[in-house]
This record gives structure tokens, sequence and C-alpha cells, in this order.
């Protein structure tokens, strides 16, 4: 159950602490107050968007915490200890801070979250239920949703709406791949050709620069050949002419350090010039004037540089390309069998969706039914006795997956006797749909699991011995769970266990809003007020305090 609210600077509110117990403690003061201000700000804890409104003027942030008690609340302790977020003291403690810059944050037990996480811990924990709902219950959706809430079957529905959209990614993708078949099946025999002209040229990694050097030097041979030749005699020559210097200057009468550095530069002159001599003889082994070799060098390039210019790249890049091609082909190759694939998983998707919507439905007809009678026998003790609630699941027609499942639902009610039911907003008027839309509330209530219900002014439209009744049933109610009822009117407030009062104060500068629990006699003036309009005399309270001791 909800413990405690703590409010810092959010709306027209400076600083709240409202601790809260079991029961039922309904909500009250006058119009305009801010009764709805602490649920506001209850939901910003659970995952509501904030807006500029949320941090009081003047102030830079907007502190909210809530605290639960969860020691008998097990799927919240397992959702805790899942992500690590449990506590020793089996508390779950909800805070959100928002900037007045529009930036907030958001924290579970002091670690950092998600909206997204605390709304989901939120809907653990809290069941808000406003004063617009009976609005949304005009829609099929909302319809559907609280007959799945009153079956227990949320999860179940949303697993339904899962696996639909499952089928229907695999479904746009299968049709997709099909599309293309045609397309691809010819760029798979273009590709099919290009890669094998590519594979039976077979070029090798570094092939092409080395046959253009080959290419070269065949061209080139006889120019090589005579001019490494003509190099040989001259060195042959060179090398006669340094023995006979080196000789020269060897005789005896040479002395003196100036002619041993010539004999020994002589010397290494020879040396290198032999040297050159061995490698251009080398060189001139290995040349060789083969037509045939250059012919067959030739047609190879012009075939690689053909190839290079229908593909567009450069020869250099030819390589490369082959690469691409063959990987695309392989991709296309597995066309094929990703077609398979994608049939049986959308088979496999179908059967996944047809085994949970049929789940689904035993759930819904069998809330159903439920839901008539609990609905119907609250309408009778709200002075609508003589409707006719009826709540219709209509099968689809053979399709693909519904994300709603196998059937639609649509709640029909006849006000009159004989009269054919009709859809809520075509039959009921405003204050007949105020009570059939609290007929199904405390119905969905009975079968929610939340601790904490929240009723906000769901009595509008309401009133007379009508309203002592919907007090009776949030009574009744608070008996299983904590409630907390924002309400305008005396007959349902007097049978709230506790009384919190809502005031406003302040300044043309600053207006405050300010929360009080109500003792027996404060008490007493406020169902005075509540039911006696702007005069409070003895009688008025007199009748307060009969309303309030009428248990």
């Amino acid at each position: 159950m909800l413990k405690q609210i703590s409010i810092r600077d959010y709306a027209v509110v400076a600083s709240l602490d409202i601790d809260l117990d079991e029961g039922m403690t309904v909500i009250t003061g006058e119009t305009g107050a801010g009764k709805s201000i602490m649920l506001d700000a209850l939901g910003l804890c659970i995952g509501d968007r904030a807006d500029a409104r949320t941090v009081r003027p003047g102030a830079k942030r907007a502190d909210i915490t809530a605290v639960f008690q969860i020691e008998q609340l097990p799927a919240v302790t397992a959702w805790l200890k899942e992500r690590e977020l449990d506590l020793p003291a089996e508390e779950c403690i909800l805070r959100r801070v928002a900037g007045a810059d529009g930036r907030s944050k958001a924290f579970i037990n002091g670690a950092p979250a998600t909206l997204v996480d605390c709304a989901a811990v939120g809907a653990l924990l809290v069941d808000i239920h406003s004063q617009h709902a009976h609005q949304s219950l005009l829609r099929k959706a909302s319809q559907r949703a609280l007959l799945d809430a009153t079956a227990n079957a949320t999860e179940l529905a949303t697993q339904v709406a899962q696996a639909s959209a499952h089928w229907h990614k695999l479904a746009t993708e299968l049709a997709q791949k099909t599309g293309q078949s045609e397309a691809d099946t010819a760029r798979f025999d273009l590709l099919s050709y290009q890669v094998s002209e590519l594979d039976t040229l077979s070029l090798g990694a570094e092939e092409l620069q080395r046959l253009e050097a080959e290419q070269k030097q065949l061209l080139n041979a006889d120019f090589l050949l005579d001019s490494s030749g003509q190099a040989q005699e001259h060195c042959e020559q060179q090398l006669e002419q340094l023995g006979r210097a080196r000789q020269l200057v060897s005789d005896e009468r040479h002395e003196g350090s100036a002619m041993k550095n010539i004999r020994e530069m002589l010397e290494t002159a020879e040396i290198q010039l032999q040297e050159a001599h061995s490698e251009l003889i080398r060189y001139t082994d290995q040349l060789d004037r083969d037509p045939a070799q250059l012919q067959w060098v030739s047609d190879r390039l012009e075939h690689v540089y053909d190839l290079a210019r229908k593909h567009r790249v450069m020869p250099e890049q030819l390589s490369h390309r082959h690469g691409q091609l063959a990987a695309e082909l392989e991709t296309l190759n597995a066309g094929p069998d990703q077609l398979n694939q994608l049939e049986e998983a959308l088979q496999n998707a179908q059967l996944t969706w047809e085994k949970s919507a049929k789940k689904l439905t035993t759930k819904r007809k069998k809330a159903a039914k439920q839901l008539i009678g609990h609905v119907s026998a609250t309408l009778g003790r709200l002075a609508m006795e003589r409707c006719d609630f009826q709540v219709v699941l209509t099968q689809h027609t053979e399709g693909t997956p519904d994300p709603a499942g196998a059937e639609g639902v649509e709640f029909l009610i006849s006000t009159n006797p004989g009269s054919a039911p009709g859809s809520l907003a075509k039959i009921a008027s405003g204050g007949e749909l105020s009570r059939i839309s609290l007929a199904l509330q405390v119905a969905a209530a009975e079968s929610a699991t939340a601790p904490t219900m929240i009723f906000d002014e769901v009595d509008v439209g309401i009133g007379g011995g009508v309203a002592e009744v919907v007090g009776e049933l949030l009574s009744q109610l608070s008996q299983r769970v904590q409630v907390l009822c924002v309400t305008h009117l005396a007959q349902v407030a007097c049978k709230g266990s506790h009384h919190l009062q809502v005031s406003k104060s302040g300044d043309a500068s600053a207006v405050f809003t300010e929360v009080h629990l109500l003792a027996s006699e404060e008490r007493v003036e406020e169902i005075a007020r509540m039911q006696g309009g702007l005069t409070i005399t003895e009688s008025t309270r007199a009748h307060a305090r009969e309303m309030l001791n009428a248990d």
C-alpha cells in the first residue's frame, strides 16, 4: 500500500508530507483547491510525463517521493529483486525530480530509472480510475482492455498483440522478398556470368604489376641485350686499364702515405668494377628474346584491361570488384532458402498467435459472464435495476492475425425493458453513463491486483441515495485494498475511514495548497460544508454527525 507521499515545489504546493493508512481515505475540498494535485504528483512517480506547470513558480525543481509498503506483494518484490533494486525494509520508494528547464530524473529505491520502469512497477502498485473514465469507456479499445483486466488477461492480451505484430512483420518481409524474386533471378544470371568470367581470368593479387613489368622487359629485350653487352665490353676495358694503373703505382720507388692511399683507391675501384661486370653478365643471361612469351603477356594484359573497362574500374581494382560480385552472388543464391525460412517462420508465427488468441478468447468468455453479473448487480444498487448490460464478443472473420485477438469486444446497454441493447454512446445519458462507468470500474477493481486503488471524482453526475451506495461500494472495496477517493459528495466522504481536507491559501503574490488530516469534529464541519452550502447550521452539523455515525 501507499504509506507516504512527499511533495516539494510542485504546482502550487511548496511543501507537503502526507501519511496514509489502510482502508478508505477520502480527499475533499473546495472547487479549485487542488484536490487532484496529490494524485497528479503521484502520477509523476509512476511514469507520467512532466510539463512546464510541474514546477512551482520561482522554484528550480519539483521533487516528489512516494513510499509503498510491499511486504505482502510478491510480484513487486520479485520485480525489484530481478533488477537488483530491492531494499531490506520491504519498501518501494519512487522518486521523481523535474527541473524548471524541462528535464527530469526518476529513481526507484534510490537508483536511477527510466519512465518505462517506473510505469511498469507503478502498474503493480497503483490502479487509478479518473473522472474521465466514462468517456474512455465509449471506445471499444477501452472496453476490451477493461474486460481483459477483469479476466486477469492483460499480459496475455499483450502477448497476442506482440504475436500479431511479429506475424505482420514477417508477412511484409516475405512479400518484399517474393516481389523481388524476378529481378533477383535476372541479377543472379548476370552475376553468375560475370563472376565466372572473372574466375576464369583468375588474376592474382600482384600479377598485374608483374605482367606489366615483364611486358616492358620483353618489348625492350633487343635494346637491353645490346646496351648491356656494350657495357660489359667497357667494363673489361676499364678493368684492363685499372690493372695497368695499379701496376705503375705499385713500384717500390713510390713511397709515402699519399701514394698508399692512391693504391687503395685503385684497388677499391677495381673491385667495384669487377662486381658491376659480374652483375651485367647475370642480367644479360636473364634477358630473353621470346616473341611467343611477349605475345602471351600482351594478350593477358589486354584481357585484364578489357574486363576492367567492362566493369568500369581501374585494372588494379579488378580483384576487389571480383570479390564484391562474388559476395552478392552468394547472397542471391541463398534467396530461395531465405524464402523457405520466411514461409516457415510465418506459419509458426500464425500458430503462436492462434494459440495465445484461443487462450485469450476462453478467458474473455468466462470474464464476460462474471462482468455482466457483477455490473448488473451494482447497477441495481445504483437505481438502474432495469438495465440490461451485455458484453458481446464478435468473432473476427478468417484473416490475418489481429492484434486485439480473435474477437471484438463491445459493451451494450438497454436502459428500458423491451428495448434492444445498443452501444453506450447511443443509449446511455450522462448520468447513466457515470453510474455504468462506476459499476464497471468497481467490477474491474475487484479483479485488480494492485494494492492501492485511486478514484478521482468518479462520482461526477451522481447524487442522492445513489451517492450513498457509491460510498458503500468504495468502502466495501477498501476492505480488500487501500482506497483513495477524491470526491465532492458528502454521502461518499462520510464512508471513508480517513479524511484529508485540501485547502488553498496565499495572497496576490503566491498561492499555496495544503492538506490536513481531519479529526472527528473537523470532519463533521467538512461534511456539513459539503452538504450545507455557504451557511453551516447546527442542523447541517447534526445531519453530518448522523451520516458519519450511520455505520
